[in-house]
């Protein structure tokens, strides 16, 4: 596979990416005219170009220190010689848009590519945090390819209720499932639902956001311990800084992505993917990212990583901590060290050392903490994320077994189908459907081409049974669960329901097995049932967009497997 990179212009600064009149010497004339008019004079105009992309807005409440942020990065490259120019991209905020923000991530990735490469820049700064931003960022980047660094805004702290520690999200949905099993009430519920989110930034567990966080350091595209460091903490501003003079620093040397996201850093991130035992998100995301650069990756790939690395951050929803626990206890370049022997170390870092160099000069888990665990007495075992094949997902599915109930890893039941997110809506809490614990929970229609992928593979327990204390059932999708949720949950079934793969042909009471230990995932239908099923169905989705975005993503947007990119790109 090859890579159809768009390189910058030859010439630098403003003079870059000319408007286009047929006549340069007027572009360049116009341009500095206008330039004039914002305040810039000549001398301003002769300093390096560094973008800067925000990633702010009201609805994305995750960013709301990025202004602050922003300041301090521009203070960084103003010391290094540099002009920082801000412009807006898309915010994809995760909890405050419709259907889902995953739908919108292809059309970030369009929007930050086509800016950095329409837009007279010689690096750019990609700032961003909550779970689809920072994907989108390094796609875009991984096809303009011009001088790139990230920086995350960084995670929330954490808050109590009643001496209990809370973080968003995991915590959000285990009070929310005691909230619908009568365990807390009405005025309890209002309570924890104030001290979940109690600062700036991401969430604060393994949830997405703070897997990609730690995801850019095991890529090496962003400086050390910027993944982990709080989003109100000191040190978030101070690598603010650090970012902006690294960026100047990085047009002299001429440091591109394509040679910091080779092969073998996507190898390294699939080991610390593992490690910290993150979020099922990181495979379709890392997936898209390295097609975007002609580099193939599988959730077998992904599977034999983690058969082999234990898991060592004790971060919920797999383990107990958050990440503000984390940075404490050393970050990510405590955790690398500890990796030393599974890593690459030639791989380039965007600070311009190889991760080598970088690895020995720091030490690994100390023993004043017992956050990040060492090889030898680790969180969990190997195996936090396994990939399930089998006769119902024919090109795989992913399972975080690391986040599952072991008593439930080896299971074979009766499924209960769901049509629809409006059909689960409906009936999911309807004693008259029967659903007990041994039941298989199926929701289809909720792949990328369907409806975009939505967070809803974690399906809600009923509430009948989780008044009796039920907290766990196997449940079955073809789209996606947040990082921050946890259960016996398998993802990513592709192909998807609406474009014909064996999930479409379930039916009520047709037994389903899935076996962890074994990697496999089988409907119990016998062949002949299944082709007869086959041709009485015919594929699709009921009312498909019929215009815009939302039409161009159903029609062109990948399966799961193949990172839910867009065909064309």
């Amino acid at each position: 596979m090859t890579n159809d990179i768009v390189r910058p212009d030859a010439a630098g600064g403003f003079d870059r990416k000319l408007t286009s009149y047929g006549d340069d010497g007027l572009a360049k004339f116009l341009r500095r005219a206008f330039l004039s008019s914002a305040g810039l004079d000549a001398e301003d105009l002769s300093k390096p170009v560094i973008g800067i992309v925000n990633t702010g807005s009201d609805y994305t409440t995750c960013h709301r220190d990025m202004p602050a942020l922003i300041d301090a990065v521009k203070r960084g490259v103003l010391q290094a010689g540099g002009l920082p120019f801000q412009f807006t991209a898309m915010s994809l905020p995760e909890i405050l848009i419709n259907p889902t923000s995953m739908m919108f991530r292809n059309l970030m990735a369009m929007e930050v590519e086509e800016q950095v490469t329409a837009q007279p820049m010689d690096a750019v700064v990609l700032l961003g945090g909550c779970d689809k931003t920072v994907p989108a960022e390094l796609m875009a980047v991984a096809s303009a390819d011009i001088p790139s660094i990230s920086l995350v805004v960084g995670p929330m702290m954490t808050g109590t209720w009643r001496g209990e520690r809370l973080g968003a999200c995991t915590d959000c949905r285990r009070m929310w499932t005691d909230y619908r099993g009568g365990v807390l009430d009405d005025d309890e519920i209002a309570e924890v639902n104030t001290e979940l989110c109690p600062t700036a930034g991401t969430c604060m567990v393994m949830g997405t956001a703070s897997t990609m966080g730690c995801v850019l350091e095991a890529l090496g595209m962003t400086l050390p311990r910027a993944g982990t460091a709080p989003a109100v903490s000191s040190e978030r501003l101070r690598l603010g800084v650090a970012t902006g003079r690294r960026a100047v620093e990085l047009v002299t040397e001429d440091l591109r992505p394509s040679s910091i996201l080779t092969a073998d850093a996507f190898a390294n991130a699939m080991v610390v993917l593992a490690a910290i035992s993150g979020s099922t998100n990181a495979i379709i995301h890392l997936t898209a990212i390295a097609r975007r650069l002609g580099i193939t990756l599988t959730i077998d790939d992904f599977h034999e990583a983690a058969q082999k690395i234990p898991v060592l951050a004790d971060c919920k929803p797999a383990g107990t901590r958050y990440l503000p626990d984390m940075h404490s206890a050393g970050g990510m370049p405590a955790l690398l060290k500890e990796l030393e022997p599974y890593l690459a170390r030639d791989v380039r870092t965007i600070g311009g050392q190889t991760l080598g160099e970088l690895l020995d000069t720091w030490s690994g888990p100390q023993p004043y903490q017992d956050v990040i665990r060492t090889i030898d007495d680790p969180v969990k075992p190997a195996g936090a994320l396994v990939a399930l094949h089998g006769s119902l997902f024919p090109d795989g599915a992913i399972i975080k077994a690391a986040a599952a109930s072991p008593e439930l890893m080896n299971h074979r039941g009766p499924a209960v189908v769901f049509d629809s997110l409006d059909d689960l809506a409906a009936r999911v809490d309807d004693p008259a459907v029967g659903i007990t614990e041994d039941h298989v929970l199926v929701l289809r229609n909720i792949g990328p081409a369907a409806s975009g992928m939505p967070e809803a593979g974690a399906i809600p327990i009923p509430r009948y049974l989780a008044q009796r204390g039920v907290r766990d059932i196997v449940r079955i999708s073809d789209g996606r669960m947040s990082g921050t949720a946890y259960g016996t949950v398998v993802l990513h079934g592709t192909p998807e329901a609406s474009r014909g793969g064996p999930l479409a042909l379930v039916r009520e009471g047709d037994i389903i097995e899935l076996n962890v230990g074994e990697g496999r995932l089988d409907l119990c239908v016998e062949p002949d049932e299944l082709t007869r099923r086959a041709q009485e169905h015919a594929p699709g989705v009921e009312n498909a967009p019929s215009r815009g975005w939302r039409k161009l993503y159903a029609d062109h947007v990948t399966g799961a497997d193949l990172g839910a990119d867009m065909d064309f790109l």
